[in-house]
């Protein structure tokens, strides 16, 4: 999958206050609410300067350093006007069902690369589950934000849903605990990328659910909303099953001894 320069970059989906999270796998995942009176004894975070951007033989440098650690083929290339493409991998960790056209089938590489949207051939629409930790790679420019990388995956598995409800995070490892970070929309990942060198455990990049703390029920229409009752109404009588077989054996076991 390609996400090229077509795709508008003036994209912004999301609210500006939406905040950045820490989490660990240890932890629960929340939104920060922010204190009207500071607490004694903690420290004020003080908005840093941003950095200067580097210079064209700055990246060219980072380029060469990283292309000498990559172990395949997915090397960094320099263009002539200082951008530069490479490749990321996004891992797929969707706990909820997401809503696609039914009935259409997958995409091919022809409707790629004319752009064909199949989601508008048909208003007819279902949920399913995307397999869990399943890896996608992309291949982007450094001047494709975040934004432009979730809208890229949702295109590629024809996922209707409003892009609000996903984010994008960078995953980190430190001191034997995982650490995620939800990424803001204008970032850039393949700068992340290059920054931190093609290693994934150093830094990995994970589509996840948009949690803000509470569920935004009228972001659903009516149709995604039955669905999820469906799906429940499921998940609920293959659990009762499940239970229900379980006292059944060990009445059978009881039966036998006695």
């Amino acid at each position: 999958m390609t996400i090229g320069s077509s795709m508008s970059s003036g994209y912004c989906s999301l609210d500006e206050d939406l905040e950045d999270c820490f989490f660990t796998a240890k932890t629960s995942f929340f939104r920060s609410t922010p204190n009207k009176v500071p607490a004694k004894n903690v420290t004020q975070t003080v908005e840093e300067e941003k950095p200067e951007p580097p210079t064209i033989q700055e990246i060219k440098e980072k380029i060469e350093k990283y292309n000498a650690k990559v172990t395949n083929c997915l090397l960094m290339k320099l263009n002539d006007d200082g951008t530069y493409t490479g490749f990321i991998k996004v891992h797929l960790k969707l706990c909820r069902p997401v809503t696609v056209p039914a009935g259409i089938r997958p995409q091919s590489i022809y409707d790629a690369l004319k752009e064909v949207n199949l989601a508008d051939m048909t208003d007819k629409r279902t949920s399913f589950y995307l397999p869990l930790d399943a890896i996608k790679q992309l291949h982007i420019s450094s001047t494709t934000t975040v934004s432009e990388v979730i809208q890229g995956l949702l295109k590629k598995f024809m996922v209707v849903d409003n892009p609000q409800k996903f984010a994008l995070f960078k995953e980190m490892r430190k001191d034997g605990q995982v650490l995620f970070q939800k990424l803001p929309l204008t970032e850039y990942p393949l700068y992340l990328r290059l920054l931190a060198g093609p290693d994934t455990d150093v830094l990995s990049f994970v589509l996840k659910e948009n949690e803000t703390g509470e569920v935004e029920w009228d972001a659903f229409s009516i149709p995604e909303l039955q669905n999820f009752l469906m799906i429940l109404d499921k998940e609920e009588k293959d659990k009762i099953q499940q239970v229900q077989r379980k006292y059944e054996k060990f009445k059978q076991r009881l039966q036998q001894t006695l």
